[in-house]
This record gives structure tokens, sequence and C-alpha cells, in this order.
């Protein structure tokens, strides 16, 4: 699978860098220890700087027949309101954007983290790097502390951020509690609260990003309220059969496969909604990591099913696919949403919740 990862020919390196374990294919910088921010720019290769510089189109007088034009015709033209992004490094351009895009430098990105958790003493950061020729950066970052469910099933507290210098996409950031005991990426919105903030690339946007400390907030908040949520999940018991059922409702991606499954049609399923499900199901039930007390048999084992799933079983076209996928938006972060909120209900209602 290609990685996507932005690979540096001046130092040989690709721009990456991940404490202690390897990920993204084995590239990067594999570090010892937690850095601070200013040792992590270094360590990912994203100590660049990013300007937006006029842009111009070069007129190629061979394209233009008529005499006339070319006596008039400029060699360069600007063009009015929009500007390319660059990198000051190496002149390499990102992106064309608008006049008032506001470039957030990869060091700002950063200092977001640091301040508002209080300093480097406070967050730990985990991974970093960029993508393409640079245009996208992303970054983890573990706070202190863990949600524990049961007596020693531990989930831990990330911050991801992610952002473009393409004007692609906003300014992101999303709260990410991980299962330690197997890596899933467990995030999922709480009733009227959302565990991602987005910040457009204004002439505010520096200002609003320093402002954001409602994201530790949010993380504060998210982790109380889960802790109790997946413990009361974790009492809750489930049998195999409705394990299936919770995960085919899951994974379904529209309304005519749902009301299949509540009917109970599964001989209509797709060969690959048949296998995905499978898959998930084999996960939830043979997975060491499903065996644990939290997990067997409960339905904090069910939600676990198809966060595994997504995390550990499915394949995606490359890296940055999957983290689109579990933490943007993609698919995976909806299909999750929706097992959470198929888990809550039948901790609350039982088996009739999936009639």
């Amino acid at each position: 699978m290609a990685h996507n990862l932005f690979y540096d020919e001046v130092t040989g390196k690709h721009s990456f860098f991940s404490v202690k374990e390897k990920a993204w294919h084995g590239l990067g910088q594999i570090v010892s220890s937690y850095p601070t921010s200013a040792e992590a720019i270094q360590h990912a290769g994203l100590d660049y700087e990013v300007v937006k510089q006029k842009l111009f189109i070069h007129n190629d007088r061979d394209y233009f027949n008529s005499p006339v034009n070319k006596d008039i015709l400029l060699d360069h033209v600007e063009v009015p309101d929009f500007f390319a992004t660059v990198r000051t490094d190496n002149g390499m351009p990102l992106g064309v954007v608008g006049k008032d895009y506001q470039v957030l430098q990869n060091r700002e990105a950063f200092s977001f983290f640091d301040s508002i958790v209080g300093g480097g003493d406070g967050v730990l950061y985990e991974t970093a790097g960029s993508l393409g020729k640079g245009e996208r950066i992303f970054i983890t970052a573990k706070l202190p502390d863990y949600i524990k469910v049961g007596s020693d099933d531990l989930i831990e507290k990330y911050l991801f951020l992610t952002t473009s210098h393409d004007g692609s996409g906003s300014i992101t950031a999303a709260f990410t509690p991980i299962r330690i005991v197997c890596a899933n990426t467990l995030g999922a919105a709480l009733r009227n609260m959302t565990n991602v903030v987005r910040i457009r690339h204004t002439v505010n946007a520096k200002l609003r990003l320093e402002q954001a400390h409602k994201v530790m907030g949010l993380a504060n908040n998210l982790s109380i309220e889960m802790e109790g949520i997946f413990n009361q999940w974790a009492k809750v018991r489930i049998t195999d059969k409705e394990v299936r059922k919770l995960i085919q409702m899951a994974l379904a991606s529209n309304a005519e496969t749902l009301g299949q499954i509540k009917d109970g049609k599964v001989d209509e399923f797709s060969t690959v909604f048949k296998n995905q499900c499978e898959d998930a199901f084999s996960y939830a039930m043979l997975n060491d990591t499903q065996q644990l007390e939290t997990t067997k048999g409960t339905v904090f084992g069910a939600f676990n099913a198809v966060t595994g799933y997504f995390q550990n079983v499915r394949n995606y076209k490359n890296e940055e696919a999957k983290v689109k996928s579990i933490l943007m938006g993609g698919t995976g972060a909806i299909r999750t949403q929706k097992a959470f909120e198929l888990c809550n209900d039948f901790a609350k209602y039982g088996a009739d919740s999936l009639c």
C-alpha cells in the first residue's frame, strides 16, 4: 500500500516521527522518548514555513494564432485575488487559495496543543508528519490520565490535529480515545456533544485557534461521560446472535439494507456487505483483545468489534485513507457513531432496540 508521506530528498528522510512504535509502513523517525513540541517538529520534518505568493499565468505565444494578439500579449499576467501557497525551504507550491486565506504555520499547530494543556509537561507528542508535498500535516498528542473500564481495561486519551496548506480543508482538532489493548480508536459523539472542533483558515484563524481551549474542556467532559457509559456497557450482557445483528445494523450503508436486516432477509445482502459483517463478527468472537472480562459477551465488546474492524481488520488504500476514514469523518467514523448509538440503545432497552 502507498503511504503518501512526504520524502525530503535533501535529508533523505520521510516526514514522519513516532514514539517507540513503528507506524506508516515503518517509515520515518522512531524516537525513544516523548519529545517537546520543538523536537517533534524537527523529528517530523515539519520545520518549514508556508507563505502566500502572488499567482501569475505564463502566456506561451505559440498558443495564440493572431499576430495582433501576440503583439499585445504579456508574458506574465497576475491572477487577481488568488495566491499560491509555497514552502519556503524548497519553493514547492502546495496549492491555490483565496485572498482571505490565512496560513497556519506548523509551529502554530503545535503551540495550540502546548497552550491548551499548559505546556510540555501536560501533553505527550506521539506522532506527527506531512503528506503529499507537505500540503497536509497531522499531529497526535496523548493527554495525561486514562478512561478506566472495569478493573484493568484502560483507554488512553488523545488529541488529533490536522490542517492543510492548500486550501482543501479546515483546521480540525478532535478528541480521540484509544483502547490500549488493541489500539482501537473509540471516538464517538455523545448526545449534543461533538468530539471535533473545526476552524476555518480565515483572517481570524490564528486568534480562534488560540481561543480553542474548549477542545480541552471537550476532552475532559467526553472522558467523564465515556467512562460512565463504557463501564455500564461492560455490565450489560449480549448474545452472539445479537452481536451479529448489531454489527450488521452498524455497517448498513442505507435504509434498504437496514430494513433487510430488521426483516431477517440475510440472503438479499451483497457479497461485499456479508464479508464486512463476517470479518467484524469474527473479530468480536475470536480476537484475543475481545476475551477480557469487560468485552467478552458484553455491549462494550460489541462496540469494540465495530471499532476494531475499522482499525485493525479492514483494508485501506493507504494510511492516509485510514486516518480520513477513522478520524476525519469518513466511513469508519460514521459507522462507529452508529455503533455507539446502537450500543447505547441496547444498554437501555435490551434486544428490542434491534427490532
